[in-house]
């Protein structure tokens, strides 16, 4: 631990990094998570279809 009255500039110094990524652009691109896990588990179904026919 430090001592008391020691400056320690990492919390001030990471607070703009935390306000920058919680920071939301209207630019971004935006889906739901529901399509991103259906997504997710169509492709894992489609290799696995792959690997039983090629395999």
């Amino acid at each position: 631990m430090g001592v008391r009255g020691e400056n320690n500039p990492g919390l001030m110094s990471s607070a703009g990094l935390v306000r920058y990524f919680d920071a939301e652009d209207r630019n971004a691109i935006t889906m739901d998570p529901k399509t991103i896990m259906a997504f997710s588990v169509l492709f894992g179904v489609f290799i696995q279809i792959l690997n039983v026919l090629y395999l």
